[in-house]
């Protein structure tokens, strides 16, 4: 039969085309209660027809809202958590948490981590379960501090002692029509207060960070009010962090200017773990002509961009196509010498020399050339800074040779192996050298040592030529693992940042598990010390979520990396270009 002659319902099969408003925040969500919420502000002076109708207003508020009711006491969000999402409040009262800051007990989390001592240390070598993952009655529940604020129906977590509590606290009231979250909704950061519902019959509107962004498009108001409150709360402080601008005056007019002329932008998806996930268990793992395009290479340049949350990548081309040269993150900047070297060379065409695209999702600050000219002191716009540290951290001649084109160009194939796997989220990556690994197993049993018998990584995982990249938590500059988590258990500690997971008040939900995009937490199912399964009132096996820590308690650091023989293992910076290569250097 001839091509020609098959029809093209032989070669095709019809079915339903997924859309926008499929999967909705809350299916329970009805028109009554759409309409309800289209009587309240802000709503209410929203104008519908400036809403597309492939993404109608109420649309929106009935995909990418949910209203949730919460009693006194119940916490909504905690310091230190990430979060998607914003609140509103419709009716009652919330109260959040200025200072001090409350108890980590109190929030779910282990108490102030303490290092193990000499003895402690010594005896663990002979303190191994003999059963994997046998845990005692007490580790199972959570503390004593905690074991009553969890309502095991609905996972929602209560302050205890509420009313106590509070009155030692410095707080601020929110009531009806005021919103809460949305600048960590919006730029991925982690919250800065705990907030908890202080009046009976509170009623919050929590929106989706697409939702937000979809209402923000379409309304200007709206859209005007969160970028005020970014640029009062959030911009200003960036900015006066950075030392290009640290010789100005907060308060003073410019400034307010410079942080008015400062422009806004947000590029890729804040979900990049569960599609990187889905790229990468399809065999696909390169991503570049997905990711959003910042500044082209060739292409007209008037300013920089301040990355302030996330990551990007920084390419060339190369032959036919585009080799990485580095990926940059929080608080690095693109664009600074092709701004300096304009500037210097003023006959040269004024065009960005490298490609700067959004990996994932990027939250980024541009700044326009006229404004930098205008408010950085020309001293540091000069030749001599060109190239160096756009930061306006000026390394010596020597710090310069010796660093050389290493900084600049480091191994193409490396930066792509880095960049392609998102292992430049990574701040504690394990890395081994499977040329030198013996496969002798002493850093596995020394994390287990250190670990009551239970290894918290596998030696497995993506390689590159001799180098692996370990399942092993990297402790991340972005934990999706702990977007969502119930009641608080996954978090950064206090002292280092590492993240690690309270046991004690781990519901054994899954949620950081399947949020992980490296495979680094794994749910085990817990024994008694004689190796029976702890079960449930239904039978079911108790879980609990285990990962490496860090080995947080142990003074010396890593067990892992102390233990290993042949220097085949390091715990590296990912995040930072040059840490991985300066290992490899060494070697």
């Amino acid at each position: 039969m001839a091509a020609s002659d098959i029809s093209l319902a032989e070669l095709t099969r019809k079915a339903a085309k997924p859309d926008r408003w499929d999967d909705p925040m809350d299916p329970n969500m009805t028109d009554a209660d759409v309409e309800g919420l289209m009587a309240v502000e802000p709503f209410c002076v929203m104008d519908e027809k400036a809403f597309p109708s492939s993404m109608p207003l109420r649309e929106i508020l009935r995909a990418d809202t949910a209203i949730r009711s919460y009693q006194p006491g119940e916490i909504v969000v905690r310091r230190g958590d990430y979060g998607t999402s914003a609140y509103l409040v419709l009716g009652g009262e919330v109260e959040v948490i200025l200072k001090p800051h409350l108890d980590p007990r109190l929030l779910g989390r282990a108490a102030t981590e303490k290092k193990k001592g000499f003895v402690s240390r010594l005896a663990q070598l002979w303190s191994n379960n003999p059963e994997p993952e046998g845990w005692d009655e007490a580790s199972l529940r959570v503390s004593d501090d905690f074991k009553n604020s969890v309502n095991s129906e609905d996972n929602s977590v209560f302050l205890q002692d509420f009313p106590r509590v509070i009155s030692t606290t410095e707080t601020a009231k929110l009531h009806e029509g005021q919103m809460f979250g949305e600048i960590s909704a919006l730029s991925r950061m982690p919250r800065t207060a705990t907030v908890v519902a202080s009046a009976q019959g509170t009623r919050l509107l929590e929106f989706s960070w697409q939702g937000l962004r979809d209402l923000m498009r379409y309304d200007v108001a709206l859209k005007g009010q969160i970028d005020s409150n970014y640029r009062k709360y959030s911009l200003s402080s960036f900015l006066a962090k950075l030392p290009l601008f640290s010789h100005m005056e907060v308060n003073s007019p410019q400034f307010h200017a410079l942080c008015n002329e400062a422009q806004l932008e947000t590029f890729g998806d804040y979900g990049w773990s569960g599609e990187y996930k889905k790229l990468a268990a399809g065999g696909d793992p390169d991503t570049k002509a997905t990711e959003p395009l910042v500044v082209k290479e060739g292409e007209y340049c008037n300013g920089i961009h301040l990355v302030r949350a996330g990551f990007c990548r920084v390419s060339q081309k190369y032959g036919g196509g585009e080799r990485t040269l580095k990926y940059i993150g929080a608080g690095q900047v693109f664009g600074f010498d092709d701004v300096v070297r304009q500037r210097v060379n003023p006959e040269q065409d004024a065009v960005s020399l490298f490609t700067l695209r959004a990996m994932g999702y990027a939250d980024l600050i541009f700044i326009p050339t006229a404004t930098l000219v205008r408010y950085v002191p020309s001293h540091l716009l000069d030749a001599d800074h060109a190239a160096v540290d756009p930061q306006g951290k000026k390394p010596s001649k020597k710090a310069r040779a010796r660093q050389g084109d290493e900084r600049i160009h480091p191994p193409t194939k490396l930066m792509e192996f880095v960049a392609e796997q998102r292992f430049f989220n990574g701040t504690q990556s394990m890395v081994i050298d499977m040329d030198l690994c013996t496969r002798c197993d002493d850093c596995v049993r020394a994390c287990a040592s250190t670990h009551d018998g239970n290894p918290r990584f596998l030696r497995h995982g993506p390689m590159m030529d001799n180098l692996m990249v370990a399942n092993a938590c990297m402790h991340c500059v972005d934990p999706v693992c702990m977007i969502g988590c119930p009641t608080g258990a996954i978090h950064r500690s206090s002292h280092g940042g590492e993240v690690v997971i309270n046991p004690a008040s781990c519901i054994g939900c899954t949620i950081c598990a399947n949020n992980c995009p490296y495979d680094a937490i794994r749910m085990v199912e817990v024994r008694t010390k004689k190796g029976h399964f702890w079960v449930d009132e239904q039978q079911k096996p108790l879980l609990k979520a285990t990962k490496c820590d860090l080995c947080i308690e142990q003074a010396s650091g890593p067990a892992c990396q102390n233990a290993c023989p042949h220097d085949a293992l390091t715990r590296s910076d990912l995040s930072q270009e040059n840490s991985l290569i300066q290992w490899l250097k060494k070697r």
